[in-house]
Parts: structure tokens; C-alpha cells; sequence
């Protein structure tokens, strides 16, 4: 084994599946090798959590036929793209024909042409970290391209000129600034000047795979250089411009930091979560919309509401499903409704801000936490102080009522016996009004609340038919 794979030896074991299955291949007359991501990450030390992917001289048919009688099941979808999967011994493999690949303006599959050897393989990888390989079962290095060098470098290069290759693949040019945020590696000046030149080639990509790039960069260890660098080629004009709208001082006067910067911060302030992170990266976009300037300064009257609803079509036109761009809403609507606790808040306060965040309440307290990017010391001891008594009055509350599932005092059946009506808005409305009651005042008592709904209802020309009917069994933990 040479030195450059010696991180790969316990994956190639001679009892491995990975040498076994190998040496299958070989005995058949044909050429098989370790390539892609898990070559890249054993190199670096790190565990690949992708499918083990191969490649090989053998036609899509013939590798089929060298795993089947070895593998647990076999999958055949990509076969017309010349892969074939498997899985074996507790591993997943994806078994690639040595092909090239170039993508039609708006496909999400490429168009496939077989290649002869692993070399034009390797040169069809989007950068040289990718594209080395490692010949099976003698765990040859195969580095055409350098790739190792910029491992070490941790650099980003095309394996062949940056304008052939983004031209091949425009969506090349959004997975540079991926593996940037994800590796926290440098991106090449010369893959950076074409990007910039064939930036409007990404309008030929699908939204559903710009969608998962994004998502990659914004979850990786170092998305504020990444995506500062995307800004500056005018990449994320073309699939998030309201990040680059951002770049507005706060403050003319007084000279705060511009948004941009401040929603890049607060981005890497929080956790490597998608939801979580997308609305960090949201959070403000509504700023530039709602931006006045006054006596005293700048302001952003309601940028919260009007950016949560930009937020929740921008992920739509971006393909993100619905249980991704509600949170992602609520997040952001909800993100600034903690500032108004330094005025003080009452009990009725603290159960509202609990119920609207609902499940969402752990990841907009973490929110409102990374929103705090201030290099002023005592600003922030102070907001982390208002936050720390924020959560110990929930958690005070809660140890009173479930707070997060409060229902009103009354429910629907008693509500229409004492009223004498049938289903419907009326029946609504009184819920709605009985759930403001809790919220504001917890639980008032029997005749207090049957009082409350007598005269919420003549004051709306109903005369109540008075009926008091037991409630219905609360449910397990129900508050």
C-alpha cells in the first residue's frame, strides 16, 4: 500500500467486501476502483456516510451479473446511466461504468457517453479533490489531476480548465462554494474568475438540485466565507438574490454593521441544523423592504412578518417541501417578538410566545440567541440575561399548566349545549375568544368562565340556553 492511501487500509483489508468484491472483477477481466467521496474522506481522516462508489471497465450488464450471486439485493434505476447498485455485507455500493457526462439546460440527469479508461473518468469529477482513485485489490493511488496536492492545500481546482467543466455542469459552480462551507477549503482564482463569467448558466439548472446545494453550504462548517465568496460572483443573485439585497448599512448615520454581515454571522452562530440554518440565512430579508429612516435613526417596522412570507416563497420557487418552509416561516416571524420582553412581559405574554412557537419554541429560542451578533459586551450579558429569564418563566410556567398544549376552559360540546347552537363560526369564534381568556388569565373557574361566555354572547345578540354539560375526558398529559 503507498503512502498516499495509507489512511484507506481499513476499508481495504483483504477480508473486507470492498477487496473480495474486487477481486471478483479482476478474475472476470476487469479493471475496478475506489473513487469519489470515500476516497477524498479516508484521506482526510473523516467517515464517509455516502454509498461506497465505484468504478469500472465493465458494461453496466456484466457488472451486474459479477455482483448479483455476491450481493443481498442488487438495484437496477441508474443502469441507463451506467450504475448499478448493491448492497453487500452490510454496505451500500453504486457501481459506475468508466463513462463522461454532460448535463442538458435544465435536466437533472446528464447525457452519459462510456469512456475507456478511469482517467477520462476521473476528469469528468467537478474538482481534483474528487477526482483521484484508488486501484482495486492492489490499492494503487490514481491522481491524474493533482488532487492530492490540493487535499493538502485544501484547495478547490477543476481537474480540467474551470470554464470546460462549469460549462459541462453549471451546478459545478454552486458545489465549489458547497465544498467550501463544507471543508472549509480555499476556492482557486481561476475557478473563481469562471464562475463569474458563466454565472447565468445556473439558470439552466433545475431548482430541485440548486435546492440541495444550497442546503449543503448552508449546514457546512464554513458557510459565511463560502457564501461571501458566492455574493462576490454574483452566483446567489441568480437563486437568493434577497441575500444579496442585503448589503444596506443598518444605520447611515451612525454606521452599523450592514445586514449582509450580520445575517452571515448569525448564520455560523447556530446549529448545523437545515431548518434551523435556512432561517438564520432568511431571517432578515425583509429589512430592505421595510427600511425607514427617521430622526433618530433607521428602522425595519414588521420586517419579521413581511420577510417570513419572502422566506416562504423564495423555498418554494426552490422546491423545498412544505414541512421545510412552514418552520422555516414561523421561524422568522416569531424571531423578533423576544425583543419586545425588555419592556417586561406578563404571564398571558409568556403562554402566547410558548403556544405560537409551539414545537418550534427550542430552535427560535436558539434563534434569537445566534441574533446576537453585537461586539458590545454589556449589550449582549444583557440580552443573554432577558433570554436566560425568558426561559425559566416558561419553564416556571410549565411546572403550573401544560403550557404547550393549552386548550380553552371550555370545549366545543359545552360550549353549544350552553349556547343552544349548532356547529359552526359562532361555535369558532367563542373557542377563539375562551382561548384568549386562558391565555391571558389561566384558569378562572366554572361559574367564572360560564359568566364570561353568558356575556360574550348576548353582547353578540345570542341568548344563551344555559345547559352546563360535564367536559369530555382530557386526553393523557392535555392541559
Amino acid at each position: 500500500m503507498s503512502q498516499s492511501t495509507a489512511p484507506l487500509a481499513g476499508l481495504l483489508e483483504s477480508d473486507s467486501p470492498i477487496h473480495r468484491l474486487a477481486e471478483r472483477f479482476v478474475a472476470a477481466g476487469h479493471e475496478l476502483y475506489l473513487v469519489g467521496g470515500w476516497v477524498r474522506d479516508g484521506l482526510l481522516g473523516r467517515t464517509s456516510e455516502r454509498d461506497v462508489d465505484l468504478a469500472t471497465s465493465a458494461a453496466p450488464e456484466v457488472t451486474r451479473e459479477i455482483v448479483a450471486p455476491v450481493a443481498d439485493s442488487v438495484w437496477l434505476q441508474g443502469i441507463k446511466f451506467g450504475t448499478v447498485g448493491a448492497q453487500i455485507e452490510g454496505l451500500s455500493f453504486e457501481i459506475t461504468t468508466f463513462r463522461t457526462e454532460r448535463y442538458q439546460p435544465g435536466s437533472r440527469h446528464p447525457d452519459v457517453t462510456f469512456a475507456s479508461d478511469i482517467e477520462a473518468d476521473l476528469s469528468r469529477r467537478d474538482f481534483t479533490i474528487n477526482a483521484m482513485a484508488v486501484r482495486l485489490p492492489q490499492v494503487q493511488a490514481i491522481d491524474p489531476f493533482g488532487g492530492l496536492a490540493d487535499l493538502s492545500k485544501r484547495r478547490l481546482r477543476t481537474p480540467i480548465e474551470p470554464h470546460a467543466s462549469f460549462t459541462d455542469d453549471p451546478l459545478r459552480m454552486l458545489r465549489a462554494f458547497r465544498f467550501a462551507s463544507q471543508l472549509d477549503f480555499k476556492i482557486d482564482p481561476e475557478a473563481l474568475e469562471a464562475i463569474a463569467d458563466l454565472r447565468d448558466l445556473l439558470t439552466t439548472v433545475s431548482a430541485e438540485r440548486i435546492r440541495d446545494e444550497l442546503t449543503k453550504v448552508v449546514v457546512g462548517r464554513a458557510p459565511k466565507r463560502a457564501l461571501e465568496l458566492a455574493d462576490k460572483t454574483g452566483l446567489t443573485e441568480l437563486f437568493l438574490p434577497e441575500l444579496s439585497a442585503l448589503k444596506l448599512e443598518q444605520d447611515p448615520v451612525h454606521r452599523h454593521k450592514d445586514v449582509f454581515a450580520h445575517t452571515l454571522a448569525v448564520l455560523e452562530r447556530t446549529d448545523a441544523e437545515p431548518r434551523l440554518r435556512l432561517a438564520a440565512l432568511l431571517h432578515d430579508i425583509g429589512k430592505p423592504k421595510t427600511r425607514a429612516i427617521g430622526p433618530d435613526g433607521v428602522t425595519f417596522h414588521h420586517h419579521e412578518v413581511v420577510g417570513a412570507d419572502m422566506a416562504a416563497r423564495r423555498l418554494r420557487e426552490l422546491r423545498y417541501p412544505n414541512d421545510m418552509v412552514h418552520p422555516v416561516r414561523e421561524l422568522i416571524r416569531l424571531h423578533h417578538r423576544f425583543h419586545t420582553y425588555r419592556l417586561g412581559w406578563t404571564d398571558s405574554a409568556v403562554r402566547r410566545y410558548v403556544r405560537d412557537a409551539g414545537p418550534l419554541l427550542e430552535d427560535l429560542n436558539r434563534l434569537v440567541r445566534a441574533d446576537c451578533t453585537t461586539r458590545n459586551q454589556a449589550k449582549a450579558r444583557r440580552l443573554g440575561a432577558r433570554m436566560d429569564e425568558l426561559e425559566a418563566r416558561i419553564k416556571s410556567l410549565a411546572l403550573e399548566e401544560e403550557i404547550k398544549s393549552i386548550r380553552p376552559e371550555l370545549d366545543g360540546t359545552q360550549v353549544m349545549a350552553y349556547l343552544g347552537v349548532e356547529p359552526g363560526p359562532v361555535i369558532g369564534q367563542a373557542q377563539s375568544w375562551l382561548l384568549d381568556v386562558r391565555l391571558d388569565e389561566g384558569v378562572i373557574g366554572e361559574d367564572e368562565i360560564y359568566k364570561r361566555l353568558d356575556d360574550w354572547a348576548r353582547a353578540r345578540g345570542i341568548e344563551p340556553a344555559r345547559e352546563r354539560v360535564p367536559p369530555k375526558p382530557k386526553k393523557k398529559n392535555g392541559a
